[in-house]
């Protein structure tokens, strides 16, 4: 099949490619119709690794999908061919501790779509376990089901965050995951939510969002504009979703007593954490590596209209020009925070 393949650092190319495609009896075929690109993704074309795991040979991208089913295995009951479906990518080894645990996002054996070794779905079809695929409503786009894949992200951050209705959150980083984490928190029960970039096209997108509010922290310190919503308490949760190390240095005193640290983006660099302060708080420390048991419920939401995804999407390419998407996501124009691939049937 033809498909978007990094052949190698700093190479794209789309051509043929032979692809596992034994459809098992507890598999489901499914034709792709759109694929989002993801941050992973472009690190992979541009960097050629993301910490241990390396481009070594060529790899298909894309992990962020929605499509129609063609076919089932003998043993799928709830899905049937002709049925629109989104798909979450990992699949974890059903026997490990981590998946008994409920945990399955941690799971070292798991085989997740565009990670090396394993290819992604940025080609005409895949075949992918029943039990990660999902029926789309259909009040639910294949647009909208191909972003249920980061919202998971944000999903998961707002439960691992143990959000109390009422709660006041701030978000570190008003990138993709940073509104998808605000959004949650905001499904999930927050009041509202205060997030912050540096950059004013990005926060203008978030600040569109009822209960977002935008905060500039090239012309004002994030700690300036909590203290000042929170009468100097400090927000119930502040989620890192920026990725930089820099966001380390005051962290701390963002988060009120008793208050809760939810880390979401991959420092590159080493970070430095205030450990006596976050004692002398009692600040309860959660990390989010993916998510786990959180993608029904996300889409869910999506299908209720209590959350809008529709407004994220900056601008959908055909497959044809996939590589050209991939190098305007590469350039990181501040006005882009989800750019999709539609493949034509």
């Amino acid at each position: 099949m033809r498909a978007l393949i990094v052949e190698r650092k700093g190479v794209l190319s789309l051509r043929d490619i032979n692809l596992p495609d034994t459809l098992g009896p507890h598999d489901v075929r499914i034709a792709i119709d759109t694929v989002g690109i993801c941050a992973s993704d472009v690190h992979y074309y541009t960097h050629g690794r993301i910490g241990s795991y390396v481009v070594n040979e060529p790899m298909v991208l894309g992990h962020e999908a929605a499509g129609t089913i063609t076919e089932i295995g003998a043993a799928v009951h709830g899905l049937a061919p002709g049925d629109r479906v989104c798909m979450e990518p990992g699949v974890p080894d059903a026997n490990s501790r981590a998946a008994k645990l409920g945990i399955y996002n941690v799971d070292p054996a798991v085989r997740f779509w565009a990670t090396p070794p394993v290819h992604g779905v940025l080609t005409a079809a895949v075949v992918h376990p029943a039990a990660y695929t999902y029926k789309l409503p259909d009040n639910v786009s294949f647009a909208e089901g191909a972003m249920i894949e980061p919202f998971a992200i944000g999903m998961q951050a707002a439960t691992r965050a143990r959000i109390v209705p009422g709660d006041v959150a701030a978000v570190i980083g008003a990138g993709t995951i940073g509104i998808m984490i605000a959004l949650a928190a905001l499904a999930g029960g927050c009041s509202r939510v205060l997030i912050a970039d540096f950059s004013a096209e990005k926060l203008a997108i978030a600040g569109q969002y009822p209960g977002i509010t935008p905060v500039n922290i090239a012309t004002e310190p994030f700690r300036a504009a909590i203290a000042r919503e929170t009468a100097g308490w400090g927000a119930d949760i502040v989620f890192e979703a920026s990725g930089s190390a820099k966001a380390y240095a005051d962290i701390i005193d963002l988060v009120r007593p008793g208050g809760a640290l939810v880390l979401v983006g991959l420092p590159v660099d080493t970070v430095t954490l205030a450990v006596p302060e976050a004692i002398a708080k009692e600040i309860r420390i959660e990390t989010v590596f993916r998510y786990a048991n959180v993608f029904d419920r996300a889409l869910a939401l999506v299908a209720s209209g209590k959350v809008d995804l529709k407004p994220l999407v900056s601008a959908t390419f055909p497959f044809e020009d996939a590589i050209a998407a991939f190098e305007r996501a590469a350039a990181g124009r501040p006005t882009d925070i989800k750019l999709q691939i539609r493949i034509p049937a």
